[in-house]
């Protein structure tokens, strides 16, 4: 009996010194594929560092951080959500760096049957529910809502607009057919085309992905390693292999 409480304590002592350090990685919705890939890869390259992620748009994952949410990295899907992180002194602006890039598309049920050729057949009356990210605080949805106020039909389908929390939510309703259409990244359905295509590329600016450690991070260190290790030649391959771009 004695054997076995010793054994046990020093069990519990040696799992509450198994890693070096842990690592909480907040990252846009788009990323969830890849990054459960690149984390699971570093874990295996360094044993003694434990990845934790969570996933949201960018923009609720920017109200964790200012909220004091226990975040060593954000990766966001565009450069204005980072851009307010560091204006708000969020991030240390010396790890800051661009490491992909991605397509927005417009995509449809393929239980549907459309016919599209630009972002103006969205005033077709088969289309009736468009999803989109809330623009507020999801960069997808930004992009597209920017995309459709160009081609000046913004005003037009905001009845069929049906507005979500994140860009993988989009998705998820265009192929339940919940939608008609949405507005989601090309690599949000370059492993998950099923149940849906892509009708067109959507012309937007470029869309960057930046990544940064937190001020708050207290493994400076190993929180760079996991951002060289994204923007190694191995991070970007297992980043192209998700449909992401350089």
């Amino acid at each position: 009996m004695k054997f076995k409480i010793f054994f046990s304590i020093c069990l519990l002592g040696f799992n509450a010194n198994l890693w070096a350090a842990e690592i909480t990685i907040a990252a846009a919705s788009s990323l969830t594929d890849a990054f459960k890939v690149l984390s699971l890869n570093f874990e295996k390259k360094y044993p003694n560092t434990k990845i934790n992620l969570t996933f949201a748009s960018s923009g609720t994952l920017l109200q964790q951080l200012r909220h004091g949410a226990p975040i060593d990295i954000l990766a966001t899907a565009d450069i204005e959500t980072m851009d307010d992180a560091a204006s708000a002194q969020l991030i240390q602006k010396s790890t800051r760096t661009n490491f992909t890039s991605n397509q927005l598309v417009l995509i449809a049920s393929s239980q549907k049957k459309l016919k599209v050729s630009s972002l103006k057949d969205l005033r077709q009356a088969n289309i009736q529910h468009i999803a989109i990210g809330e623009p507020l605080y999801t960069p997808a949805g930004r992009y597209a809502k920017a995309a459709m106020m160009k081609d000046r039909i913004w005003d037009e389908v905001q009845p069929k607009i049906v507005k979500t929390q994140n860009v993988r939510q989009a998705l998820s309703y265009v192929r339940m057919g919940e939608t008609d259409v949405g507005f989601v990244f090309s690599s949000d359905i370059y492993k998950n085309n099923n149940q849906v295509y892509k009708l067109l590329n959507v012309v937007t600016t470029p869309i960057v992905y930046p990544i940064a450690v937190s001020t708050t991070s207290k493994n400076l260190k190993h929180a760079q390693d996991f951002i060289r290790y994204v923007k190694s030649n191995e991070g970007q391959q297992i980043l192209s292999e998700y449909g992401f771009q350089k």
